[in-house]
């Protein structure tokens, strides 16, 4: 064969008729020179035989091209078949143009299905789009995610959420292909939407409970309106600030009518009414709205709105009076200087010989000027209202309500209401570790020694009353093995483990909590026989707000084991689980076991004494907020305690001296007013007594400097809100051990468990320390 039988049939029809040609071109050229008639003869055999072949090489080659033709015809057929009978939508996009689609891609949006054709721009087909009146919504912009798809800032898949007319829910996904072509899918998630829809509003309504009671404790004003602008949920300090009637602000009563009450009543001005008013018009557009107010002639409100999910919106209300009345203060001194710069300033044009007098006045008076307001900012900061107040103050008044009222007809209620509070907290601070977790701060996690001893002890001692109340018998193995982990996170993870146990498992049941040596791990392990975990249910119970399908209604948001898995994962401990639906679960996290330290302190007492014997103490608490003073007083009280409630390191030392002797132990909060700091407050009355006073230090700081200086001083730390089960059997071991008549500190033994009592919230004990869960 003169042709390579390797090329396709259209190459090798080709190479032959350019041979052909050639052969033809030769005969003639001898014909030409005068060759004998033998030698033209025998050329034109020659070549007639050549013909012959190439003529047969000719038609196999069109034959083979035909049968190509065909099984392309075929395949597209296919093709095109497969994609009619797609649930979803297809479009290829070849070279940045539309290659193929299927109808259900041409005709999702039908005004526009006419002009989805082959050809079309990919940036065109996302222009189409936008315009079409089908589309209601979209989570992103279509153009600037279309940019990124396969750039150099992008990745090869991206997916859009959009809706259409009739609450028609699609998800466009966009995939680039190895060839840099780009593949759209449209998925309907209609089904999908409107599930998690209807979920979030059963959640929504279940919460609306513990919501109001959360609100009837802020000192804000608060009140949500559905997006019609109905009244939904508010507190009782809201009708307060705006002195409204008890019979005007009810549920359902629409903004609109609020408005008119208070302009006929002249409680707020008309420009701050009507622009509350233009926003609710206009919200959608806004963010929010911010307004200072003056309420009558009184008061002063700061009124915030924010737009809710649903369309709605939420109104704050502040009282802001003192705060308002500084700042004009601080503003009319302000103006006053300016003016003084401008006589300043006019002096130097008409008296030019003393301008360099003149000159440091005005940068005299400048800087001033600035530190004026500069102040007047540092007082508008420290003013800002702490959340972490009353949210402390209301659990130490529900504590207080609970052993006041234990024997009473009130006792049922004012336990719901503490359970309430209690998920609300709980809420709160896995949502709070979550964000530490995902967030970038370095100093989250904190890896040290920890015995397992106390922390499982601790836990134990926690949830005990929960399995009580739930009927379940909770156990532990306990175990003095030491390992290197967070003491913090790992105490938390412990606690969500064993409060999932109890709260999935049945009247009757048992959890276990203790641990195992295998193939060179320590692991803890939590056991229960309870309802158990479906196979495909084992990874989506460690998503945010992920559940199993048989979970009880009520039994939790979901949360605590995002959070076990984020810790662990950030902490390198690995977590598996086992389970099986009715017969229960293990779940366990490995740790690698370390020495026990050679010297360690003592670890305190569990409880040091009964809850009904009285703590016959004199207590000096010290803060400067006068519902955590009167909550926290009412609590030493209800103990037994003899209190000293007092507001300033001055107060706290002029008790002390007209006392005539050190109290037995302090209890201070950080933050005092102005420069005077609880850190003052224990140096001063330490110094004045001559006698190194037990105290502990009550704050909202979490920061490393304060847990040094408690370690420097020599006071405990107990953060924000107080968990009251743990301050009594502190302060009983704080004063067992630092007597205010001795200096001598805790003794120290060998093996024993670490303690956090004097080591702020760092150490692995679990049940009086002086850290809570959070940092």
């Amino acid at each position: 064969m003169l042709v390579d039988p390797h090329l396709s049939a259209e190459e090798k029809v080709a190479r032959q008729a350019k041979i052909i040609d050639a052969l033809m071109r030769r005969a003639n050229r001898q014909k030409e020179l005068g060759l004998s008639a033998y030698s033209a003869f025998q050329a034109a055999i020659e070549l007639r035989a050549q013909i012959a072949e190439k003529t047969r090489d000719l038609e196999l080659a069109a034959s083979e091209l035909e049968v190509v033709r065909g099984a392309q015809e075929k395949t597209r057929a296919n093709l095109d078949h497969a994609l009619a009978a797609m649930e979803g939508g297809f479009a290829l996009f070849t070279d940045g143009t539309l290659s193929i689609c299927n109808e259900l891609f041409r005709s999702l949006m039908p005004d526009i299905a006419t002009r989805i054709k082959p050809g079309l721009g990919l940036e065109a087909y996302f222009s189409l789009i936008t315009q079409s009146d089908w589309l209601k919504s979209t989570d992103r912009k279509l153009h600037s995610s279309m940019a990124h798809v396969g750039g150099p800032d992008g990745g090869s898949v991206l997916s859009i959420t959009i809706e259409l007319k009739g609450d028609r829910w699609y998800q466009l996904s966009s995939q680039l292909t190895g060839s840099n072509d780009v593949v759209l899918l449209l998925t309907e998630i209609t089904a999908i939407v409107r599930q998690n829809r209807s979920e979030k509003e059963s959640l929504i309504d279940k919460q609306a409970a513990y919501l109001q009671a959360v609100f009837e404790n802020m000192s804000s004003g608060f009140c949500t309106f559905s997006p019609d602008g109905e009244v939904m949920i508010l507190n009782n300090q809201f009708r307060v600030l705006l002195g409204l009637p008890f019979t005007l602000l009810q549920q359902g009563t629409p903004l609109s009518r609020l408005l008119d009450f208070a302009r006929r009543h002249e409680l707020m001005s008309e420009e701050a009414l009507r622009n509350l008013e233009d926003w609710q018009a206009q919200m959608q557009e806004e963010e929010g709205l911010r307004l200072r107010v003056a309420h009558g002639s009184q008061r002063v409100l700061d009124l915030q709105a924010h737009v809710l999910p649903d369309g709605g919106f939420v109104i704050e209300l502040k009282d802001v009076t003192l705060e308002s009345r500084a700042k004009e203060t601080l503003e009319r001194r302000v103006l006053e200087r300016t003016a003084e710069l401008t006589q300043a300033n006019l002096r130097l044009t008409q008296q030019y010989e003393q301008q360099a007098r003149v000159e440091e006045e005005l940068r005299l008076a400048k800087e001033r000027a600035e530190a004026a307001v500069s102040s007047k900012t540092r007082f508008l900061a420290a003013a800002s209202h702490d959340l972490l107040q009353p949210i402390n103050a209301a659990k130490l008044l529900l504590a207080n309500l609970m052993e006041t009222t234990e024997a009473t007809q009130f006792y049922p209620s004012v336990t719901r209401l503490h359970r309430a509070f209690t998920s609300t907290e709980q809420l709160l601070r896995s949502l709070l570790d979550i964000s530490r977790l995902d967030g970038a701060e370095t100093d989250a996690i904190k890896p040290s020694e920890v015995c397992l001893a106390g922390l499982m002890q601790g836990v134990f001692e926690d949830q005990s009353a929960l399995a009580e109340q739930k009927g379940v018998k909770l156990s532990v193995v306990p175990s003095m093995a030491f390992v290197r982990s967070d003491p913090v996170y790992l105490l938390r993870s412990l606690q969500n483990l064993v409060v999932n146990a109890i709260e999935y498992n049945r009247p009757g049941g048992r959890v276990v909590v203790g641990c195992r040596r295998r193939q060179g791990k320590l692991q803890l392990q939590v056991w229960d026989d309870g309802i158990g975990i479906s196979r495909r249910d084992q990874e989506r119970i460690f998503e945010e707000f992920g559940r199993a399908e048989n979970a009880p209604m009520g039994s939790g948001m979901g949360l605590g084991l995002s959070v076990v898995e984020r810790a662990c994962r950030h902490l390198g401990h690995k977590l598996w689980l086992r389970s099986k639906p009715g017969a229960g679960s293990i779940f366990c996290i490995e740790l690698d076991e370390i020495a026990a330290p050679l010297v360690m302190a003592e670890d305190e007492p569990i409880l040091s004494t009964p809850n009904d014997q009285r703590l016959d103490l004199i207590t000096l608490v010290i803060e400067n907020d006068e519902d955590v003073l009167f909550a926290t007083t009412e609590m030493l009280q209800s103990w037994g305690a003899d209190v000293l409630p007092v507001r300033s390191t001055e107060e706290a030392l002029r008790h002390v001296r007209d006392m005539g002797m050190p109290p037995d132990i302090i209890l201070a909060d950080y933050q005092l007013d102005g420069d005077d700091t609880g850190v003052r407050t224990i140096r001063e009355i330490r110094a004045l007594t001559r006698v190194k006073v037990p105290a502990i230090l009550i704050t909202a700081n979490r920061s490393d400097t304060l847990m040094e200086a408690g370690r420097d001083i020599g006071f405990s730390v107990m953060t924000k809100p107080v968990q009251v089960s743990r301050l009594r059997p502190l302060i009983e071991w704080k004063v067992r051990w630092q007597s205010p008549q001795t200096e001598v500190e805790p003794p120290v033994r060998e093996g024993a468990a670490p303690t956090k009592v004097d080591t702020d919230s760092t150490g692995a004990g679990a049940h009086a320390g002086a850290g809570e869960d959070e940092r």
